[in-house]
Formats: C-alpha cells, sequence, structure tokens
C-alpha cells in the first residue's frame, strides 16, 4: 500500500473575466455561458512508499502547489483519486495560524492544537520546540514585535516537531539565517532516517539534498518521473532549449 497515490487525478478551476459591466454578466447569465476551465493537473498518476523522498519541479503554473495541497487535504481532486495513508504535516503557509497579539508562547500552543496535538503532547515538545527556534528571550513578546525571520523559525519549529508520517515542503525553507536554515535541513534528514515520507518543492540544491526521486510537471501534466538527478538534468534541458 503506498503512503501517497495519485491515480489519474485532475484537478481544475474556472477562468474569470474579471470585472465586467452589469448588462455582460445578464447576458452570460441568460445565453448560459460556460466559462473555459484551467486545468492545474490533468490526469496526474504516482505513488510514493514509506521512507520515500519525492520532489516535484517545474516551472510556476505548473502544478506543483496545487499536487501538495491535494494531498495536505485542502481541496479535493475533480477527476481520479488521492490516496494518503499516514499522518501528514504540511510546510506551505509558515505562520498562517499564529495571531500578532499573542506570545510567541501562547502562539505556540495555539498552532500545536491547530495542528493536531493534544495539550498533553504540546507539553511534551514544548521545550524542543522553543531551543530549535532559536528565540527562547522572545517567547514570551508579543507576536506583532518578532521580525518576520522570527515568526518564521518559531512556526518551522512548531510543525517539525510534531513528528509526523508525512511531511510536505513547499519552497519555506529559506528561513532565518544560514545556520538556521542548516538546522533545518539536519532535522529533515533526521524524519527522513527516521523512516518518514518527503514530498518537497525547493530550489534545485536542496532538492538534490533530500530527495531521492522526482516527477516533472508542465502546466499540469506529468512530463517525466525518475531519479531526482536525471530528471533535474532534463527538466534544465528544456528550459535552455530554444524555441
Amino acid at each position: 500500500m503506498p503512503v501517497i497515490g495519485f491515480h489519474n487525478v485532475s484537478k481544475k478551476f474556472t477562468r474569470h473575466a474579471g470585472q465586467m459591466l452589469l448588462r455582460n454578466h445578464l447576458t452570460r447569465f441568460f445565453t448560459r455561458h460556460q466559462e473555459d476551465p484551467f486545468y492545474a493537473l490533468k490526469h496526474v498518476s504516482f505513488s510514493l512508499g514509506q521512507g520515500e523522498s519525492l520532489a516535484v519541479i517545474g516551472s510556476n503554473g505548473a502544478g506543483k502547489s496545487t499536487l501538495l495541497g491535494l494531498v495536505a487535504g485542502i481541496s479535493k481532486p475533480d477527476a481520479g483519486k488521492v490516496e494518503v495513508n499516514g499522518q501528514v504535516t504540511a510546510l506551505l503557509e509558515l505562520g498562517s495560524g499564529f495571531h500578532p497579539s499573542l506570545t510567541g508562547r501562547e502562539n505556540v500552543r495555539l498552532n500545536a492544537a491547530l495542528l493536531g496535538l493534544t495539550r498533553r503532547q504540546t507539553d511534551e515538545a514544548y521545550e524542543r520546540i522553543v531551543d530549535f527556534s532559536g528565540i527562547r528571550d522572545f517567547i514570551d513578546e508579543p507576536l506583532r514585535t518578532y521580525s518576520t525571520g522570527m515568526v518564521m523559525r518559531l512556526a518551522f519549529s512548531v510543525a517539525i516537531n510534531r513528528d509526523p508520517e508525512i511531511l510536505l515542503i513547499d519552497e519555506i525553507l529559506a528561513v532565518g539565517d544560514a545556520a538556521f536554515q542548516a538546522k533545518c535541513i539536519e532535522k529533515i534528514h533526521e524524519f527522513r532516517n527516521a523512516g518518514k515520507t518527503l514530498l518537497c518543492v525547493s530550489h534545485t540544491s536542496l532538492i538534490r539534498q533530500l530527495c531521492d526521486r522526482a516527477i516533472w510537471l508542465d502546466h499540469g501534466e506529468l512530463m517525466l518521473s525518475g531519479p531526482v538527478d536525471e530528471v533535474l538534468e532534463a527538466y534544465a534541458g528544456r528550459q535552455i532549449a530554444p524555441a
């Protein structure tokens, strides 16, 4: 049984023409005008087993974040089936559940609850979270006094200490300074060494460090699946090929 499986999955959105005059809206309504759908993903199939690490690469608008959103349960496919077997932590929008008027300590507990941790689990993880973030001296200050980097560090620390079975990463590892980034990468390596599953959208250098396999998406379609170096080489070749 795969940990993550996509079976002929498609996800579409409706294109909107933007602002229109009222008479245009009425005309479109009474003529039953159908908007052209935009396919963010189109007939995508792949699987990922326990302990495997997979990179998702492609240009902007290729469907990478849509794919991660489907795995995270943020949205549902319009066709096909998405299979997820295991607890997921998604490092997609760090700090999205934080409140600026609460202290760092209060936000740790709030965000941990939003991620599904019980009060006991949060109590057990609290010291690890604060130590990892490196902002203990400011933990009882309101979040509005934090820099953006401090907020990201605290959010990453909460998420990574949830100890999930599946970790989703979407271009968020540029958090804090170089030393903290190195600590984040080391933590993800520990996660992989523990036999957990990783699905990652990130920069090429990090993809090579963190992932064994890759899939290449282009305008929602799966172009290539295979070893990470092979897929990255094919993708780079397409990017520099003459039009």
